[in-house]
């Protein structure tokens, strides 16, 4: 016998501490005596059977500890979902850790937040590790690396706050405990109490029902002191049922209310075999084991076995369920495990292939963005492979961002070379584009300009300034080249006053509504136009406003640009026909317009071969935009210049005829 059962108060000393019982129960205390005290033993022998029982199938709930079972929100806490935290960025790492921290109860998010903080700590790591290796590799010096995350800081700030209010949540906790603590010390020597008080039975079972009633509804205590306390509580429970046993017509009762409740247990119990989720179903009877434990005393001998099989088959029931569960979610890890595996090959073999042209090495950049995040997206692995499966991935990305860095820091000292060239090549041109010896100067601008084009690129914040600098030292030399070269300055001042004055009688002239008495005015205008001959270099774009407003009133007189084009080049037809050297003329202006039409064709062969980079879903992008708008502008012009060329046949074969009707058939 147990030292607990020790410490039970016999039934002669019971009576003797009692007298209104010893009275009411004398008589039948010596009638049945001998069998009261069989019974009894018999009776001590199966609760001691029934506890230990139940106290080895609650081990097997998983160190469900009192505490928790006793905290009201324990349902409410576990129906928070564990995310994948795993397949998120460290913003919406920082964004999911702020919501739990405003929605949820502090004391039921600490899975949640470490699985949230381990994750952003592997991220975050790895971020860093990366920064810190393009900063090396652009030159800098390990030790001066410094890296400003607000990511990082705001994380840091929200998870601050999540400590404040744990660490308050624990301090009251704890305060609560020793309170709690105390008031069930004070039922135990209250219920020690209930076998010593001179009443009748009845108000003393009563006074007992109570104890029980504030028991139950007393608040959680250290887990620390849970165990003794536990155990005294029941050792008393025991010691005052073995005194009620001298009425049992009351402890019958109790017995069949108590055979009650653990029936309602049960059922509930087997009814969670067909509850969809097993979390839910196993928190559940996790409380049900804590009922049965802290709240139902001990039922009918003839009932014990029975209803404690029932419960602890129910319970077997979910356990088995549980089980299957883990390992169906073992064999799912293996297989993310695998997937996972696939794509760090995959990453080690981009690696190893990086490409030689920033065009393609691009591609590759979004193929290993592409590749992290279907790694991210595949689930977890198991526990034990977790780590080394984490340090190979970054292995493998951190191979790849080395040589990538590598392949940019040679491109760079590339772009720097480059760069160097074209400024001495600028200080060339700003040194000579006031020279007077144009004759020397001339053949070593256009060297350099030829030059120029031959270098490779340089670093975009300095080409723009630096390639307009240039372009400003070459027109302003070669200006004062065709200024010096032009003799007849003069006539073409005269050239550029008369110009102005069609100009001017142009923008003040209004259409008639008569269509051909309006085109003929137009064509006059450009006849004239065309008849005067060069102006000044720097004046040229007078010619430019000449033709926007022509191409204005053509097209208020809904004729095409390639119609008004061709009504421009008849003036040019016209002079080809009283060109002295009218055969020659119009050699050159073939080879010309052949040669504009070649051009076209290798601009739109280019362009198009350009589009073809761009994938099809681009085509809001500004970018392929532009280039489709340039393909057609060439196309335009491709049709222009076949116009032209066709006129100018026409042209030549008009001629052809008449200079054979003039000279006659040959001689046979």
């Amino acid at each position: 016998m147990s030292e607990e059962k020790k410490n039970i108060i016999p039934e002669k000393k019971v009576i003797e501490d009692n007298p209104k019982v010893a009275n009411a129960e004398e008589s039948n205390l010596k009638e049945n005596a001998e069998k009261a005290e069989e019974q009894k033993t018999v009776e001590e022998s199966d609760n001691a059977s029934e506890t230990q029982k139940e106290l080895e199938v609650l081990d097997e709930i998983e160190e469900s500890n009192a505490e928790d079972a006793e905290d009201t929100d324990t349902q409410k806490r576990h129906e928070i979902p564990l995310l994948d935290y795993h397949s998120m960025s460290m913003e919406n790492l920082v964004g999911e850790l702020q919501r739990l921290i405003r929605n949820e109860k502090v004391q039921a998010i600490k899975k949640h937040v470490d699985s949230i903080r381990d994750e952003f700590n592997l991220k975050f790591q790895d971020f860093i590790e990366q920064k810190k290796e393009d900063f090396i590799a652009n030159g800098g010096n390990e030790i001066d690396f410094k890296y400003n995350s607000v990511t990082k800081r705001q994380f840091n700030e929200v998870y601050a706050e999540y400590r404040e209010k744990r660490n308050q949540h624990y301090k009251n906790l704890e305060k609560s405990h020793k309170e709690n603590l105390a008031y069930r010390l004070e039922l135990i020597e209250n219920l020690k109490g209930l076998v010593n008080v001179e009443e009748d039975i009845n108000t003393t079972y009563k006074n007992f029902k109570e104890i029980q009633e504030k028991w139950r509804n007393a608040g959680p205590i250290p887990r620390t002191e849970y165990n003794n306390v536990w155990r005294t509580y029941h050792h008393h429970i025991e010691i005052f049922y073995d005194f009620l046993h001298l009425n049992r017509e009351l402890r019958d009762l109790d017995f069949k209310h108590n055979l009650e409740e653990k029936q309602k247990i049960v059922e509930r119990a087997e009814a969670l075999a067909a509850e969809p989720d097993l979390n839910k179903a196993f928190r559940e009877l996790q409380v049900l084991h804590k009922i049965w434990k802290e709240d139902i005393g001990p039922v009918g001998k003839e009932h014990r076995e029975e209803i404690w099989q029932r419960f602890s088959n129910a319970t077997k029931v979910i356990h088995e369920r549980r089980q299957e569960y883990f390992k169906e979610l073992d064999k799912l890890n293996e297989q993310n495990l695998e997937k996972k595996n696939g794509i760090i090959e995959e990453i080690k073999k981009l690696s190893e292939n990086i490409a030689n042209n920033h065009r393609e090495l691009q591609k590759q950049i979004k193929q290993l963005e592409e590749l992290r995040e279907s790694f991210f997206k595949a689930g977890k692995v198991p526990q034990k492979d977790n780590e080394k499966t984490w340090s190979a991935f970054k292995t493998a990305v951190r191979s790849f961002n080395r040589n990538k860095n590598a392949f940019y820091k040679n491109l760079k000292k590339e772009q720097q070379e480059n760069l160097d060239k074209k400024r001495a090549l600028l200080e060339i041109a700003v040194s000579l584009k006031d020279s007077d010896d144009f004759d020397s100067t001339t053949a070593e601008m256009k060297r350099i300009q030829s030059e120029w084009k031959k270098i490779g690129h340089v670093p975009r914040k300095f080409s723009d300034k630096l390639w307009k600098e240039f372009k400003e030292a070459c027109n302003h030399y070669f200006d004062r080249l065709h200024a010096s070269k032009n003799d007849s300055y003069k006539e073409e001042s005269e050239n550029l006053e008369k110009k102005e004055a069609i100009l001017s009688n142009l923008k003040a002239f209004e259409l008639s509504g008569e269509r051909e008495a309006d085109l003929q005015s137009i064509k006059k205008f450009i006849e004239d136009w065309k008849a005067i001959g060069h102006v000044p270099f720097k004046q040229k774009n007078i010619n430019q406003k000449f033709n926007k407003i022509i191409d204005a009133l053509f097209n208020k007189l809904n004729i095409s640009p390639q119609e008004s084009e061709l009504l421009k080049y008849g003036n040019k037809i016209q002079k080809l026909k009283e060109d002295d050297n009218q055969e020659r003329a119009i050699q050159k202006e073939r080879s010309f317009i052949r040669k504009k039409i070649e051009e076209s064709k290798n601009e739109i062969r280019q362009l198009e071969n350009n589009l073809q980079f761009f994938s099809n879903d681009s085509e809001n992008n500004p970018l392929v935009k532009d280039v489709i708008k340039r393909v057609e502008s060439h196309k335009e012009a491709l049709t222009s210049w076949k116009n032209k060329l066709k006129k100018l046949n026409i042209l030549q074969n008009n001629l052809q005829k008449v200079s054979e009707e003039e000279t006659g058939p040959e001689e046979e």
